[in-house]
């Protein structure tokens, strides 16, 4: 797959849709922006502006104690998984920053593109609300599907069972993420997050982020407000079994 990026540092703003399809059916779309950064410049702004965004290595992979920051990590993790980015490999990640003190992203997503332009390799982050993270490698083809077994606990409404059906796109008027979760040949929910690049100066920024009012502090409650609908509707929750934190593989 070969992919040709928008200008970075940018942000991504447009929705979030979540479709639970068994055994309850459950619906929403919420509006939602995003970074897309390249790992090797990371944006680095001056107060105040630096309350409204910031990257940690702390909040992603192995917290940076590989030394290099998130791109430190994410090379450890790809040497792992028996991978080894050419020489000159740009890495782009699609995430949250942390803004005013907090930060949550439920999915992250890294596109390393060689510098031909084909994507070397993409790596799935995921979150759940019991501070746990997990990395997957996927394997995409030429339109940007890949599947990988599911081996995380994330909503507790759901086990580790079954597998992600994944779409990536990466374009300089669209990026996107669709997450399909099939278990025994049966879908059971579909999750996406699309949205429109913008080049991120310190006028978007501001823009942006006064039209989604604390945005990372509204996906971590709106997570525990679909949470305990689903419960009151009488959803099963399903013990949880891993550690709390989980290893990063």
């Amino acid at each position: 797959m070969h992919v040709v990026p928008p200008p970075v540092p940018s942000l991504v703003e447009g929705a979030v849709t979540h479709t639970r399809r068994t055994p309850l059916v459950h619906r929403f779309r919420h509006s939602n922006f995003q970074w897309l950064v390249d790992l090797d410049d990371l944006p680095r702004h001056r107060w105040p502006l630096s309350l409204l965004a910031r990257f940690d290595a702390a909040d992603h992979f192995e917290g940076g104690r590989h030394g290099g920051g998130i791109r430190g990590d994410l090379d450890h993790f790809l040497v792992k998984q028996g991978v080894e980015l050419p020489s000159g490999t740009r890495v782009l990640m699609l995430a949250h920053a942390r803004s005013l003190g907090h930060v949550f992203n439920p999915l992250s997503v890294f596109w390393c593109i060689a510098p031909d332009g084909r994507l070397a390799a993409a790596v799935l982050e995921v979150h759940n609300t019991y501070q746990g993270r997990h990395a997957y490698l996927v394997d995409v083809d030429d339109a940007g599907r890949a599947q990988v077994d599911k081996a995380f606990y994330v909503s507790p409404f759901n086990d580790v069972s079954g597998e992600y059906q994944v779409r990536l796109v990466l374009d300089a008027r669209r990026v996107a993420v669709a997450i399909r979760l099939v278990r025994d040949g049966r879908t059971v929910l579909d999750a996406a997050v699309s949205g429109t690049p913008t080049p991120a100066t310190g006028r978007t920024l501001l823009s942006t982020t006064a039209r989604h009012l604390s945005m990372t502090h509204r996906v971590t409650t709106l997570i525990r407000w679909h949470g305990v609908r689903l419960w009151l509707r009488g959803l099963t929750v399903v013990p949880r079994q891993q550690q709390l934190e989980e290893a990063v593989r």
